[in-house]
């Protein structure tokens, strides 16, 4: 509440990832914290399993990579250092990714009834291409 109260979030903020829970949820309403849009990433257990096991960290400059989507110009160097070593974390791993998708429809997917009941749940489909679901957020939070 405090971080919230500061100068620049007085014309808005965006939570990342939380509420994740009933509980918390029912602690922001509690602080007098109104939420007035929800956004909906809607993708398949088998896209976002498929987006997390190929993400790569540059050890020494810290730039992301993926596999994939978003690989070196040139395979196995750095773009930004130069660096040839490439890190994956830990839990980026098929079966760490399918535990969080289990979690996420236990604890945070209930959440989006409640917000939906007060029609604030905005969908994106984050299947698209990355400049159509970058366009989509950037309408939606620009309201």
């Amino acid at each position: 509440k405090e971080r919230l109260e500061q100068d620049d979030a007085k014309n808005g903020f965006i939570l990342d990832g939380f509420p994740r829970t009933i509980p918390q949820a029912e602690a922001l309403e509690e602080l007098g914290i109104e939420i007035d849009s929800v956004l909906s990433l809607e993708i398949s257990d088998e896209e976002i399993e498929r987006r997390m096991s190929g993400r790569r960290v540059c050890p020494a400059c810290g730039e992301s990579f993926h596999i994939e989507y978003n690989p070196p110009k040139k395979e196995g160097v750095c773009d930004k250092c130069g660096s040839t070593e490439f890190k994956r974390r830990p839990d980026d791993n098929e079966e760490t990714v399918r535990t969080r998708m289990v979690e996420y429809r236990a604890k945070t997917a209930p959440i989006l009834p409640i917000y939906e009941a007060r029609a604030i749940v905005r969908r994106v489909d984050g299947m698209a291409d990355i400049d159509a679901v970058t366009a989509a957020l950037e309408r939606l939070i620009a309201g």
